[in-house]
């Protein structure tokens, strides 16, 4: 019910590999005050807008967390991660402080009777933008709690509303009503207080079954799943909530019985409600979302009224990228009517290899619920959403992956007999033809639905992907003519992207707006004045590391050996003359990313235009130290036809490493005896590849990677083959296996508590290991109570420091 801008962007223990390789009191290390100065700059607010679009919420980023809020109890059931403190999920950003900006003016108010150390989770306006709904987290010695608070906002004050805590495991724990009148709450059970006990002696052994005759399904390796009954117990006294309503004065009213409610939502009409309840048997096997549901009807007093689907427990799903469910998926309210569900059941079985006509079937079923539901749309691909507009026109999606084809149809919701309207098909590798996404606004109630405007016309939003780089645009689009009008478009020397639509007419946007010296800032862009007057500055946030505002960026484009076109963005420190200075030290950044046509792959991505953003995250913190950075170089992995990426995955690697690397030190800014290449998660996995299967880089940077693709055998990435049917693919691409080959020095880091499917931290501690039993260069850091990514700032200040350590030791200084 709101419209959440992300925040703009800003500009440990220790395992050594040899006595002299580095400290070994096990603390925290601080990195350069250079690096320091990138981790403690100031971040931006993030931006909620009103329904009405005159108000935004700006909800300001905090610092980094400390490693004792990071320590917090965790614990982890069924693929959750639960702060037992406080009822919710453990890893959640918050925000710091929260004011209101005037659109209009531009003018920022103060709210009064904030709670003091504030911690906002959650926020959602009130559908009549009367009041702001948000949660705080609140501790209070060694217990915490998440507090429902409201904003009333022509008096800019707030109060906490109800005494009793939420419950935010699962969802955020509130709603607002379609009408505004009050909430829809999810609370801790009162009588829920103590967890169950944990057994200290078990009690039986762990028992798991296959049926010979079960149909062949993708295990994938999940992390953090349950173990034991005691766990079961537990997860369901951590689920388990009790549905309540509260009006604006605070006055609570239970609704029926605590259940495990896994989502609760209203309709539009305000009369039911629609709830996923979690159902026994639990598994060993899957996380909770594998876990049996019963979808159900109920009236405001949470009364059953109607059971949608009863899904059975699902312990994997056929092989493919394309696989989905059997039965219901995607069950949802109508946006424009006031009591409709909609949803999607697989004609397939949900398994890509059988072929059928039609792979989805869309229904629809009104209340009251009796006689047998409408069928809405019959696809010949996968339900991919849906954006209601009005009895006449919504916008319906199809894609398939394994093709990248794409379909949007207009359709009649109200006269399902009309036959549906193709509006656009393609392939969504294809940036250059997108049309961009269709502008939705809630409407009255709170829901989301298509600006429509005179002659069916709707806005479209999109990247403006070009050969020069992105350019964004706003398009207005005739549904009956198919003619399109360009009413925006960013233009250089800037890159402007319109976040929001503030008028049904696309001619008022709110926008950021940015150069490679200027932070991004908000404004409001009023298409209706001449282009001279148009731009309004709302905010003004100040650069946030001037020390490296004379950064150098240049988009650069250069070819692998098989003509494909590839980009990257080059970064140079300021004052930095290659002429004159001669070579640097280079630190190249990269993530593969698979395509099916070299037309696609060769795509240009990104834009000249935006900021120099030095973050702490990625590599251009060590343009402060003297490195050359080359961030996001293309590394397109292409199988075209019926050919999988992954056939050709090292020799297209290697071929697209060989082309950044000739073209760096064909600009002379690069020596190529003093390049490092790394690279997180995936990129960690291409980075050990790259030092096992080349000596172009001196060193290796590889953070929460996968090196053993057999620790992942029912596929990783978008690699949909099972081991047993590429066995070769899964054996080959592995840098674990080719560790004896790896020559050049290689720092691994990994976070403790990595919960990413198939990154477990196992398999950092197995490739060093393999690399030490081999007599290589290797250092491995795990960082204590840290996941995929990291979060504390000791641990990124650790990060910072061993990085530029190993750089400086094996790339600037090597011999």
């Amino acid at each position: 019910m709101s419209t959440l801008i992300p925040p703009l962007p800003p500009g440990i223990g220790l395992m050594a590999a040899s006595p002299n390789s580095g400290p070994q009191d096990g603390r925290y290390q601080q990195p350069a005050p250079a690096l320091q100065a990138i981790v403690d700059a100031p971040r931006a607010p993030a931006l909620s807008l009103s329904p009405r679009r005159d108000l935004a919420a700006m909800v300001q980023t905090p610092p980094l967390p400390g490693i004792e809020e990071v320590s917090q109890p965790e614990l982890k059931l069924a693929g959750l991660r639960i702060n037992p403190r406080t009822c919710a999920a453990s890893r959640y950003a918050y925000g710091a402080d929260l004011t209101l900006l005037d659109i209009a003016s531009g003018k920022e108010s103060r709210i009064r009777g904030l709670p003091r150390a504030l911690r906002v989770s959650d926020l959602s306006w009130a559908p009549d933008q009367r009041h702001l709904a948000f949660s705080h987290v609140a501790y209070k010695g060694e217990r915490g709690e998440v507090q429902l608070w409201l904003v009333d906002i022509a008096a800019r004050r707030a109060r906490r509303l109800v005494s009793q805590p939420l419950s935010a495991v699962l969802s955020r724990g509130f709603s607002w009503l379609p009408d505004s009148s009050g909430l829809l709450l999810q609370l801790r059970p009162a009588g829920m207080s103590k967890p169950p006990a944990i057994h200290p002696v078990p009690t039986g052994p762990v028992q798991l079954d296959s049926d010979a005759e079960g149909a062949v399904r993708q295990l994938r390796t999940y992390q953090d799943l349950l173990r034991s009954e005691d766990d079961a117990r537990l997860f369901e006294h951590y689920v388990t909530v009790q549905l309540a309503h509260t009006d604006l004065q605070g006055s609570v009213r239970l609704l029926g019985e605590p259940d495990l409610f896994s989502r609760v939502s209203v309709a539009p009409g305000g009369q039911y409600l629609l709830t996923q309840s979690i159902m026994r048997p639990y598994s060993y096997l899957v996380p909770v979302s594998g876990f049996g549901e019963r979808i159900e009807v109920r009236d405001m007093h949470a009364k059953l009224l109607h059971t949608v689907a009863m899904l059975p427990l699902e312990e994997g799903l056929p092989p493919g990228n394309d696989a989905v469910s059997a039965g219901v998926r995607h069950v949802s309210w109508r946006a424009d009517a006031p009591a409709s569900l909609l949803w999607a059941e697989a004609q397939d079985g949900g398994d890509p290899a059988r072929h059928v006509e039609h792979r989805d079937v869309l229904y629809l079923h009104a209340a009251p619920f009796h006689g047998a539901p409408q069928v809405l749309a019959r696809l010949a691909m996968r339900y991919a959403g849906i954006a209601w507009g009005r009895g006449d026109v919504a916008l319906l999606n199809e894609r398939w992956h394994k093709t990248r084809a794409v379909r949007q149809w207009m359709i009649a919701p109200d006269h399902p007999t009309l036959a549906p309207e193709l509006i656009y098909e393609g392939s969504y590798e294809d940036r250059y033809n997108s049309p961009g996404a269709p502008v939705l606004r809630a409407d009255a109630s709170g829901f989301p639905r298509l600006v429509i405007g005179p002659d069916t016309t709707i806005l479209l939003d999109g990247a403006g992907a070009t050969p020069e780089g992105d350019r964004p645009f706003i398009d207005r689009l005739s549904l009956t003519t198919r003619k399109k009008e360009r009413l925006f478009q960013s233009a250089a020397p800037y890159f402007e992207n319109a976040v929001a639509v503030l008028n049904e007419e696309g001619t008022l946007l709110l926008t950021t707006r940015e150069s490679p010296t200027e932070r991004p800032n908000y404004y409001v862009r009023d298409l209706r004045l001449p282009p001279e007057a148009q731009l309004r500055a709302l905010t003004n946030f100040p650069h946030p590391t001037p020390q490296l505002r004379e950064v150098q960026k240049e988009q650069i484009r250069y070819r692998r050996n098989d003509g494909v076109e590839l980009t990257a963005t080059l970064m140079l420190p300021p004052g930095y003359d290659a002429a004159r200075d001669g070579p640097l030290p280079m630190l190249m950044w990269a993530y593969p990313q698979e395509f099916k046509s070299a037309s696609a792959a060769s795509q240009t991505t990104g834009s000249p235009y935006r900021f120099n953003a030095v973050s702490y995250w990625g590599p251009a913190a060590f343009l402060a130290v003297g490195y050359a950075v080359l961030d996001n170089p293309s590394f397109p992995i292409i199988g075209s036809g019926d050919a999988e990426p992954n056939d050709s995955y090292l020799a297209q690697l290697v071929a697209d490493a060989e082309a950044a690397v000739d073209e760096v030190v064909r600009r002379g800014v690069a020596d190529r005896r003093r390049i490092a290449v790394g690279g997180h998660s995936y990129g960690a996995f291409m980075t050990a590849n790259l030092l096992a299967h080349t000596r172009l880089f001196r060193a290796g940077i590889a953070r929460s990677g996968a090196y053993n693709r057999t620790l992942t055998p029912f596929g990783f990435q978008s690699e949909e083959r099972p081991f047993w049917q590429a066995a070769h693919v899964y054996q080959a691409m592995s840098p674990f296996n080719h560790a004896d080959r790896i020559k050049d020095a290689m720092l691994l880091i990994h976070g403790e508590q990595d919960s990413n499917p198939g990154t477990f931290p196992m398999q950092s501690e197995r490739m060093f290991q393999a690399i030490k039993g081999l007599g290589g260069t290797a250092r491995l850091v795990m960082l204590p109570n840290e996941a995929h990514a990291y979060r504390a700032r000791e641990s990124i200040l650790h990060m910072l420091y061993e990085t530029h350590r190993w750089l400086d030791k094996y790339v600037k200084h090597a011999e």
